[in-house]
């Protein structure tokens, strides 16, 4: 065994891998196997391990992120899953909100429930807030439902007692009794997968994990089994949606924490990126097949989240998803990939995503039975794709069916030649892109002019000088490997661990630090039984954070905090920070007002190695183009002879004038007219706007 490191990335349209060997890398691209993903994964496995002349014996760890997870929610193909519940509260899950996302449009539906109502079946039984148990469990009438759920062909069971965060002993009971009446159905907690309050979050939560879970327990079971059969024994890691990596046997029991692991890896690697060059305020542009990721960094760290909604079924609209609480990386994803769909709507206008064509058919230019115009189309027509430089070459982009594909979406509608149409299309993923960048600032007081952007992933770099634009963002980083960024992301992710608890608190005289103190001594002894399974010498470093709000307000702002004990000048320092915080986002602070804290959370990781500072960039050297294509330039939209220059062949201090191309295997970088372009010495694409 080597220290050979692997990370496979299953997304929508392709699969990434990174092969890391001491500082050798090695990336390739797959089309994803919707069916059977793991057809893709192992075939992807078997070209990057040839191109390295390495043998399975030789991998040391294998880091793996998918979205199955978020696909089995969004297609409806997880599990037949019922919600066992408290009586009297088999419709929270259905009521949700109790409020109407789209006040206006009286045609609005709301997101249907992953378990329908049959499914909901109500457990005698109580606690109150305190923990105190007001009716006992009714085990018989539990025993009773498992004739039901037979009958029903249920695979799956979702347990969400009221108050069970706080006591969770009638949900254990009841796992204890299902897995001796029906060993065969897994059983989810609440108070295991959501261990806090409000019990829609929580509910809706263990009915996802519930959902997925037997689907990815089979794939991972078949994933490992499959490895290890054709001579694979290294461990196998998951990463998290939180940017962690945590064992197989933990992914296989809590796989809602993966649903957006890919997008983690992204942000993992731009933070790295960051530190290196000592940048403190940066936006991560992830643009892949399917979807664009944006995401603020701070100081070299993205920000955290215990809460975001997957599936949203209404033109991305907060409100329209499914609400899950678990650790996550603070992001904004939106619907704009290579293989997002453009069409004309009822007002005639282009409307781009959020349907993607995915890997099956994709886009009509692949060739594969696609009639639909996508991004990756547009990009073709208006000359930024080469079609016989695709993919190093080994995908061949047909020009013709993009340019049908254009006609028959857009240009018929709307009178438009193929480079209108095309050109229309950019200009409207370009703009919706932009435009989720400055809402998800805004929404948390944050500017984007002053901020470096870094873009990777198969589509952003095509797309990232222009979006600078938009954005008056100065400065743009391509980093090598971009095509790939993600899976290069995994391979810098730490193992880690979060636990979150509930524990209400004034700050104020009355804030029991003693209890908090142990509080924490126990949350970190939780985390580090899972963190210790698979880095059982590793120096940790640890996160403690808060979710506080003024007296009487129904939502909180989560603050960093220091990690160690509290004593008795600690309210104060919280409620210093808490205000800092909240003016940061909110542009203000709120006199007189009491300061609470709802729920903590304490996040575990493995210190990683030193990064290594990026060195000076060589002097600046002018280089020859390997070609000039003709491409649209985005002001006049007519089309005019740029410069092509192959990555491979730029050393560092190479300088290049915008406009130009600069294409690699897995993406192409678009450097425009108001940008240069400079190698730095890590192999990294600088853009300055000029």
């Amino acid at each position: 065994m080597t220290s050979a490191r692997l990370a496979v990335d299953i997304g929508g349209t392709f699969t990434d891998f990174a092969l890391d060997i001491g500082g050798r890398t090695f990336s390739r691209k797959v089309l994803t196997t919707a069916a059977e993903p793991e057809k893709g994964v192992l075939a992807g496995i078997g070209v990057i391990l040839a191109d390295a002349t390495l043998e399975p014996a030789d991998l040391g760890l294998i880091i793996h992120g998918t979205t199955l997870a978020t696909n089995a929610i969004i297609e409806r193909k997880g599990a037949r899953t019922a919600l066992l519940v408290t009586r009297g509260f088999r419709d929270s899950i259905e009521m949700a909100y109790e409020h109407r996302f789209e006040q206006y449009d009286i045609f609005m539906d709301k997101p249907a429930p992953l378990v329908p109502r049959k499914l909901r079946l109500a457990v005698p039984e109580r606690i109150d807030a305190s923990g105190r148990i007001i009716e006992p469990l009714d085990e018989q009438t539990l025993a009773g439902l498992v004739p039901v759920l037979r009958a029903e062909r249920v695979t799956s069971v979702a347990l969400g007692y009221l108050h069970s965060y706080v006591n969770p002993a009638h949900e254990l009971r009841s796992r204890d009794i299902l897995r001796e009446l029906a060993p065969d159905i897994a059983v989810t907690m609440s108070s295991e997968v959501c261990p806090e309050m409000r019990e829609y979050e929580r509910w809706s939560t263990a009915c996802a994990n519930a959902y997925v879970q037997p689907v990815m327990d089979r794939y991972l079971k078949l994933l490992e089994d499959t490895l290890a059969g054709r001579g694979f024994s290294c461990p196998i890691y998951l990463i998290t949606s939180a940017g962690g990596l945590t064992t197989v046997e933990i992914a296989r029991r809590f796989p809602i924490r993966l649903v957006e692991s890919g997008p983690a890896g992204g942000a993992i690697l731009a933070s790295h990126i960051a530190q290196q060059r000592g940048h403190d305020h940066i936006v991560s542009f992830d643009m892949g097949g399917t979807t664009a990721k944006i995401c603020l960094i701070d100081d070299g760290q993205p920000h955290f989240s215990r809460s975001f909604e997957v599936a949203r079924e209404y033109r991305f609209l907060k409100g329209s998803g499914i609400p899950i609480r678990v650790p996550v990386i603070e992001m904004v994803e939106i619907g704009a990939g290579g293989g997002s769909i453009a069409a004309v709507d009822n007002l005639a206008r282009i409307q781009v995503g959020p349907a993607s064509a995915g890997s099956e058919p994709g886009p009509a230019c692949y060739g594969r039975g696609g009639r639909d115009c996508t991004v990756t189309d547009a990009n073709l027509l208006l000359g930024r794709l080469q079609p016989d430089r695709f993919a190093g070459g080994k995908m061949r982009l047909d020009p013709e069916a993009a340019s049908a594909a254009a006609v028959r979406s857009i240009g018929e509608a709307l009178n438009l030649d193929v480079t209108g149409a095309a050109l229309g299309v950019s200009e409207v993923v370009e703009e919706n892109m932009a435009n989720a960048a400055r809402v998800h600032a805004v929404e948390r007081g944050r500017v984007l002019s002053n901020r470096v952007m870094i873009a990777f992933g198969g589509a952003a770099p095509i797309h990232a000088a222009r979006l600078a634009e938009k954005l008056d963002i100065a400065t743009v980083i391509v980093p090598a490997g971009a095509g790939v960024g993600s899976a290069f992301g995994f391979l810098l992710a730490p193992i880690a661990y979060e636990v979150v608890r509930t524990r209400f608190g004034r700050l104020d005289a009355t804030l029991d630090v003693a209890a908090l103190n142990a509080l924490r001594t126990g949350m970190r002894s939780e985390a580090e039984a899972v963190v210790r399974l698979g880095a059982p010498t590793a120096e940790l470093t640890e996160g403690w954070t808060a979710n506080m709000r003024y007296r009487g307000q129904g939502h909180e702002v989560t603050v960093r905090i220091p990690p160690g004990e509290m004593d008795a000048s600690s309210a104060a320092e919280l409620e210093r920070l808490f205000v800092a915080d909240y003016e940061q986002q909110f542009g203000r602070c709120i006199p007189n007002l009491d300061t609470e804290v709802l729920s903590w959370s304490l996040r575990l990781a493995t210190v990683g190695d030193p990064i290594v500072p990026c060195p000076a960039t060589p002097a600046q050297h002018l280089v020859e183009p390997a070609a000039h294509v003709e491409v649209v330039d985005p002001g006049s939209g007519r089309f005019e002879a740029v410069a092509l220059y192959n990555r491979g062949d730029l050393a560092p201090g190479a300088t290049i004038a915008g406009p130009a191309l600069i294409v690699e295997d897995e993406t192409t970088t678009m450097v425009t007219r108001r940008f240069s372009a400079r190698i730095d010495a890590l192999g990294s694409i600088v853009l300055t706007r000029t």
